[in-house]
C-alpha cells in the first residue's frame, strides 16, 4: 500500500464530540505548529447545539502559506463514533485514520488503502486518572501527545503550551503533561515514528499572530473610539462584542474614578440594538453593533432610518448560512445585497469586505471614522470562518498620532458666524452636509430629526421637488464615498491576460493558491480583490479590459457578481459566476475546477500534455 509522503504540508481532521474538552486540545495542537515556524490554519466545524453532535477541527499545514482550505485529507483523529464512517471516507488513499483502540474498530469501517493506527485512549485514562471528567478532558491531550510522536512535533513546544495555557491554574500543569507523555510514549513503541507525512521546524510565519477575526474586530472597535455598543446575541458575532468588553475593561477605565467609559447593553432584540446605535450617534458618542444575517433582517428598518436621517452607524455582519435559521454555524457571504440595499425604499450602504483578523481590526476602526464623515450607516462584512477561526495574520498596529474624523460637526463658534443653519444643505458640493450635536448652542443648530420627507432645513414636506433634491444629494454623497473607501487591490502591476479574476473576503486565500495552480499549467489571468462597496472606479475599468471575468464568492446567487452587474453596468456575460454555497470554505481546488471548465480548449490541450507525460 501507497504512503503519503510530504513535510510541512499536511491536512488533519480531528474528529470529535461537541462539549468533550476537545477544543482546547486540538487549539493547542494548532499552535504547537505556528510556534514551531509553519504556517497553519485551523478551521473549527461545529454544530450548532451546544453538546453531543459531531464536530470537527481541520487544520492545514502549508510551508508556502497557503492557509485556504484544500480538499482531501491526510490524516484523520477520529474519536467519535458517530461520524466514523463519514471521517474513514475522507481519508486521502495512502492516508493515516487514527482512533481509539480500546475497543476493536468494528470491520465496516475498514479501508484496504489507507493506514489505520490504534491508541487506546480511553483504556490510558482508566489507568491513570480517577474523575470521570478528567478522563473525558485528558482523552484528548493523550492523542496530541502520539501526534507529537507521529508528526514529529518538538514537546518542548507543547510543554511551553500548557505552561502558559495554565499559569494562573499550576495544579493543572502535572496532569496536562503527564496525559501528553501518555500518548507520546505509546505512539513511539508500537508504531514507526515519526510517519512519512510529518513536521520540521521553520522560520516562516515571521512576526505574524494567530488571532480570530471577531477578536480583531472588537479591538479595532476600541481603538477607533466606540464607547456604545448596543447588540443582542447571535452566532457567529457574540464573541465580538466579548472582545470589545474585555478590551475596553483594560483600556475604556478613567484612570482617576476608576468608572468605566464605556457601555455595552444587551437589548432586548437586534431591531432594539440598532435603534440603541442610532441613539447613541445622534448624541455625538461612536457607537457599534455586530450581528449575522437574522439580525441584519431585522434592523433593515432602523437602516433605512439612519441612512435618511443621516446618523452615522456601524454595525459588523459576520455572515452565516441562510435563509431563516439557515445554518447558523456555517460560513457563506449571502448578505451581500441585503446589506447594501438593506431598508424599503432608494437605499445604498457604505460596505468593508476584510479578508484577514489585520484587515477586520483597520477596517473595524476605519467605519466609525467613516460614518462619521459619510454621516451614513458603514458595514463590515465579515463571516463565520473569519470571525470565528484563528487565522495567521501580520500584527494589528495603531498609529498614536492619529485622530478620530468626527466629520462635518459644527461648533458653537461656527454657528455663530452662520447666518441660517440648514441641516442638509449641499455646501461643500460633496452631498455630505454639516449636523450639530444636541447642546452645541443655546440658540441656535438646532433641527429636527425625522425619517420622513424634508426640506434643506430639516422642515417636513411633501413637496416633490424637495424630496428629490434630498434624495439626489444622498447619492451624490454616495459617490463622494467611492472615494474614500479602501481602494481595491489589484495582483499585478499591468494586465497581461484576456481573462481576470475578482474576488472578496476570505475567498481570498483560496483565490491566489487558484491562480498558482492554473499558472503551473499554463494559464495566466489577473486578478483583483474588492475591499469596499461603493465601488472605485478602477473595477469598472478592470472589468472593461478583460473577455471574461471570473467572479469568486460564497452563496448560490452569485450575489456581489450581481451587485457589479447593477451598480457598473456591466454587461452579465463579461462575469462569470464561480460559486460555492454548502457551508464550508471554498477551497483552491474548486476554483481551479471551475475555472477550467469555462476554458474546454484549454482544459483539453493540459489533459493532452499529461497525457504525454
Amino acid at each position: 500500500m501507497e504512503h503519503l509522503q510530504s513535510v510541512n504540508d499536511l491536512v488533519i481532521r480531528f474528529a470529535n464530540v461537541n462539549g468533550t474538552g476537545s477544543a482546547s486540545a486540538n487549539n493547542m495542537f494548532a499552535k504547537a505548529i505556528f510556534r514551531m515556524g509553519i504556517p497553519v490554519s485551523p478551521k473549527n466545524i461545529f454544530p450548532s447545539n451546544i453538546q453531543g453532535l459531531p464536530t470537527w477541527y481541520e487544520v492545514r499545514v502549508n510551508e508556502n502559506g497557503y492557509l485556504g482550505r484544500r480538499d482531501g485529507i491526510d490524516v484523520v483523529v477520529c474519536v467519535n463514533p458517530q461520524s466514523m464512517r463519514r471521517d474513514v471516507d475522507a481519508v486521502k488513499p495512502g492516508g493515516f485514520f487514527i482512533y481509539d483502540s480500546s475497543k476493536r474498530l468494528h470491520p465496516e469501517f475498514m479501508r484496504d488503502n489507507i493506514h489505520y493506527i490504534g491508541i487506546p485512549m480511553t483504556e490510558l485514562t482508566m489507568q491513570h486518572y480517577n474523575d470521570p471528567r478528567q478522563r473525558q478532558l485528558f482523552k484528548n491531550v493523550i492523542y496530541v501527545g502520539a501526534l507529537s510522536a507521529l508528526l514529529d512535533i518538538e514537546m518542548e513546544v507543547l510543554h511551553g503550551i500548557i505552561n502558559d495555557q495554565f499559569r494562573t491554574k499550576e495544579k493543572l500543569i502535572g496532569p496536562n503533561l503527564k496525559a501528553l507523555d501518555l500518548g507520546f510514549q505509546y505512539a513511539k513503541n508500537h508504531y514507526d515514528c515519526p510517519l512519512d507525512v510529518r513536521l520540521e521546524r521553520r522560520d516562516k510565519v515571521g512576526d505574524c499572530i494567530l488571532i480570530d477575526g471577531n477578536t480583531a474586530c472588537g479591538l479595532g472597535a476600541v481603538y477607533g473610539g466606540a464607547t456604545v455598543a448596543p447588540w443582542y446575541p447571535i452566532t457567529p458575532s457574540t464573541s465580538l462584542v466579548d472582545a470589545f468588553e474585555k478590551y475596553a475593561r483594560k483600556f475604556r477605565i478613567d484612570p482617576q474614578t476608576k468608572k468605566k467609559r464605556y457601555a455595552v447593553i444587551q437589548a432586548e432584540d437586534e431591531l432594539a440594538a440598532m435603534g440603541m446605535v442610532i441613539g447613541a450617534s445622534w448624541n455625538g458618542a461612536r457607537a457599534f453593533t455586530a450581528t449575522s444575517g437574522p439580525g441584519l433582517s431585522l434592523m433593515s428598518e432602523f437602516l433605512g432610518l439612519a441612512y435618511f436621517a443621516e446618523i452615522p452607524v456601524v454595525l459588523i455582519n459576520v455572515q452565516r448560512g441562510g435563509p431563516s435559521t439557515g445554518m447558523p454555524t456555517r460560513t457563506q457571504q449571502p448578505d451581500i445585497l441585503s446589506a447594501a440595499y438593506a431598508s424599503h425604499g432608494d437605499t445604498r450602504h457604505v460596505l468593508l469586505f476584510p479578508s484577514n483578523p489585520k484587515e477586520c481590526f483597520e477596517h473595524t476602526a476605519s467605519a466609525l471614522d467613516l460614518a462619521n464623515r459619510l454621516q451614513t450607516p458603514v458595514i463590515v462584512m465579515s463571516d463565520l470562518d473569519l470571525g470565528m477561526n484563528d487565522h495567521m495574520s501580520p500584527p494589528l498596529t495603531w498609529d498614536d498620532s492619529r485622530t478620530y474624523d468626527q466629520g462635518k460637526v459644527l461648533s458653537a463658534d461656527d454657528l455663530e458666524q452662520i447666518e441660517q443653519f440648514g441641516r442638509y444643505l449641499d455646501v461643500d458640493g460633496d452631498g455630505i452636509p454639516y449636523r450639530t450635536l444636541p447642546g452645541t448652542h443655546p440658540t441656535k443648530g438646532a433641527y429636527f430629526t425625522r425619517g420622513t420627507s424634508k426640506d434643506e432645513y430639516a422642515r417636513y414636506t411633501e413637496v416633490g421637488d424637495a424630496y428629490v433634491r434630498n434624495v439626489d444629494r444622498l447619492m451624490k454623497k454616495f459617490r463622494t464615498a467611492s472615494q474614500l473607501v479602501p481602494a481595491p487591490e489589484f495582483y499585478q502591476k499591468k494586465n497581461q491576460s484576456k481573462h481576470g479574476i475578482i474576488f472578496f473576503g476570505t475567498t481570498t486565500y483560496s483565490a491566489l493558491e487558484a491562480l498558482d495552480l492554473l499558472k503551473e499549467q499554463g494559464i495566466e489571468i489577473d486578478a483583483l480583490r474588492i475591499t469596499a462597496y461603493p465601488f472605485h472606479e478602477t473595477i469598472s475599468a478592470f472589468i472593461e479590459q478583460h473577455e471574461k471575468v471570473f467572479v469568486v464568492e460564497q452563496n448560490r446567487d452569485g450575489q456581489m457578481r450581481t451587485l457589479l452587474i447593477n451598480e457598473l453596468e456591466i454587461s452579465p456575460k463579461k462575469l462569470t459566476p464561480i460559486l460555492n454555497y454548502d457551508g464550508m470554505p471554498i477551497t483552491a481546488q474548486r476554483i481551479e475546477q471551475l475555472i477550467l471548465e469555462s476554458f474546454p480548449e484549454e482544459k483539453m490541450e493540459i489533459a493532452a500534455i499529461k497525457g504525454l507525460n
